[in-house]
């Protein structure tokens, strides 16, 4: 894979992440629509260096998030010709040791508290309007995504899914279940791993419209631009004080929680299953997931 930038205007084989400059808006698109935008670590560090390239540039007043192909993101790389688990990448998000030449839990906790649940709490602090543009499917890791940005605008055939309990696994590590939807439909979604389609997305909370696949782009847009007109700092000001009150409602300190849980669950099926996975991978999941799809 190449090292050269990732987040340039022309769009290459190997790039994992695009960017585009369209007015006052960035659009960043995930690129890897062979994998359903499966997030390795190149494609993590990709978005952060665009997310850093749009705060940089003064033109751009709204960050809009997408997907390339069929879908918004099927989550973490689990599995893929792609993944890099245990490649080098330079630290942002956190100050922690290089978990590439750790085992166990001195490993997977270091790796996790930077590229997961680390970059999620930074890009959610990005100071300037996120719009999660999503359509198909937005699973697992792709809620991650999702839910660092400000609100999300869905396409009418896009489903949201968290199944990793079925790894014995209490949900993803930026665990925002019960904030961006109530906490009796977080445990609904996380026990069954059901499929969440756009619509009971909406009437939950998690989505803020839903549109016409066909009319999705058309309408973040439009909502794009409608922010941009906005002063810049009043925006800033205006996100930080709606996470300061998400914050004083446990949000953070929930995440923190959770993720020790979290971690408690990789390392009791490293002991005790095949790997801190519980010997689930990509085609594992898919086939113990189809029996969720009927019931979307």
């Amino acid at each position: 894979m190449s090292h050269a930038d990732p987040t340039t205007e022309t769009p290459e084989d190997d790039q994992v992440v695009d960017y585009e400059v369209r007015g006052h808006v960035a659009l960043v698109t995930m690129n890897r629509p062979e994998y359903t935008n499966a997030q390795n670590s190149a494609m993590t560090y990709a978005l952060d260096a665009a997310f850093t390239r749009a705060v940089d540039d003064d033109q751009v007043k709204v960050i809009v998030l997408a997907g390339a192909g069929k879908h918004f993101s099927g989550g973490h790389d689990i599995g893929t010709p792609g993944r890099d688990v245990d490649r080098t990448f330079e630290r942002r998000a956190v100050i922690h040791w290089d978990h590439t030449d750790k085992v166990g839990v001195e490993s997977r906790f270091a790796r996790e508290s930077e590229v997961y649940l680390g970059m999620c709490r930074r890009w959610r602090e990005i100071p300037k309007p996120m719009i999660a543009m999503v359509h198909g499917a937005c699973i697992a890791g792709g809620l991650m995504l999702a839910w660092s940005c400000d609100f999300v605008i869905a396409s009418d055939d896009a489903f949201f899914a968290d199944p990793v309990v079925r790894m014995g696994i209490p949900g993803v590590e930026y665990f925002a279940h019960p904030w961006v939807m109530n906490p009796r439909a977080a445990k609904e979604f996380l026990y069954t791993g059901d499929r969440v389609p756009a619509a009971r997305a909406e009437q939950l909370g998690m989505v803020n419209h839903v549109a016409p696949r066909a009319e999705l782009e058309r309408t973040v847009l439009e909502m794009a631009e409608r922010i941009a007109a906005m002063p810049r700092l009043g925006l800033a000001l205006t996100k930080k004080a709606v996470n300061q009150a998400e914050d004083a409602m446990g949000m953070r300190t929930g995440m923190d929680s959770v993720f020790g849980l979290h971690h408690a669950a990789h390392a009791h099926n490293a002991e005790t299953a095949a790997d801190s996975l519980a010997g689930l991978d990509a085609s594992a999941m898919a086939e113990a997931n189809k029996t969720t799809e009927n019931r979307a």
